[in-house]
């Protein structure tokens, strides 16, 4: 999917790529998301128990005390025995969005910004976690002020969430909060089983993976990384100068050598496949969204596989 380019003409070192979105730009994504994702997602969240319902779990015998409004009245009348539909309960599932927010998140060489992506996967799931009445929870981090948004239904859940996204794309700086404190955050304000999606460049030290375990243990967790293609390798372009931009080191570069490129691709290689083996290690589940191409296409392919 094609998300709007942003409007700002000047790129700078801490802000490569095309640059936030502003607030007319992001309330249209909201809406062709949310009318995209309806039609690649099918069905909703099911319950694992018996109850009052819409999805058939079940048919068997009548017994006394059972409601005779859930009779089933074509069974009935072929076994010439009283039977009742038993339906899968219907359930308010809570969702708890832990978005990335941080500094590196800014970058972007292709046709976005990684942090466009995480705003689009944001509004994706927000949409589809607030159907039927299930709740949405928001909570941030690597920002100056990490937000933290209780978990809310519909609409008043997809506004709120518009405001984090707009908040975070007027703020500038990096903060000290970090995907570890986030996880624990989130594990305090989640009280019964729900699921947490991490959307996040998994960039800077692996210190979270306690955290991950924790989180992994009591609830249903998905781990939804975006990269940048010139994060995995190095463009021939002669002499750069890398920036980090977590801690604004610099460094100079010679980009004409192929033994560099090739020992950046395998160092940036072993570092993506360490982060992969870290979380699938806690039992999550691991998808990986590129800022070129059609991410939503794929995160809708994600979902509908691993989320039941």
């Amino acid at each position: 999917m094609s998300l709007p380019r942003a409007l700002n003409p000047v790129a700078t070192p801490a802000r490569p790529g095309p640059g936030p979105m502003p607030e007319a730009l992001l309330r249209a994504l909201d809406v062709s998301i949310g009318r995209r994702v309806t039609g690649l997602l099918a069905g909703d969240y099911k319950s694992t128990h018996a109850g009052e319902g819409s999805e058939l779990a079940q048919i068997r015998p009548y017994v006394p005390g059972d409601d005779v409004r859930r009779i089933d009245w074509n069974v009935t009348a072929r076994t010439q025995e009283a039977h009742v539909r038993v339906d899968l309960a219907e359930r308010v599932l809570a969702t708890w969005l832990v978005l990335d927010a941080s500094a590196s998140m800014q970058f972007g060489t292709a046709e976005r910004r990684k942090a466009d992506v995480a705003e689009g996967v944001a509004i994706a799931l927000g949409h589809v976690a607030t159907r039927r009445g299930n709740r949405l929870g928001v909570v941030t981090f690597g920002e100056a002020a990490p937000k933290t948004l209780p978990a809310r239904q519909g609409r008043v859940a997809l506004l709120g969430l518009l405001g984090v996204l707009r908040a975070e794309a007027e703020q500038s700086g990096a903060g000290e909060s970090s995907l570890a404190d986030a996880l624990r955050r989130t594990g305090a304000l989640a009280r019964q089983r729900a699921l947490v999606a991490v959307v996040s460049d998994f960039r800077g030290p692996v210190d979270w993976r306690r955290r991950l375990l924790q989180l992994a243990a009591r609830h249903e967790v998905v781990a939804i990384e975006v990269r940048d293609p010139r994060e995995q390798e190095l463009p021939r372009m002669g002499e750069l100068w890398l920036v980090d931009p977590e801690t604004g080191r610099q460094l100079r570069v010679n980009t004409r050598s192929r033994r560099l490129r090739e020992r950046f691709a395998t160092a940036a290689a072993d570092e993506r496949r360490g982060v992969a083996e870290t979380i699938r290690g806690a039992g999550v589940r691991h998808l990986v969204l590129s800022t070129e191409g059609d991410w939503l296409r794929d995160l809708a392919g994600f979902l509908r596989r691993s989320i039941s």
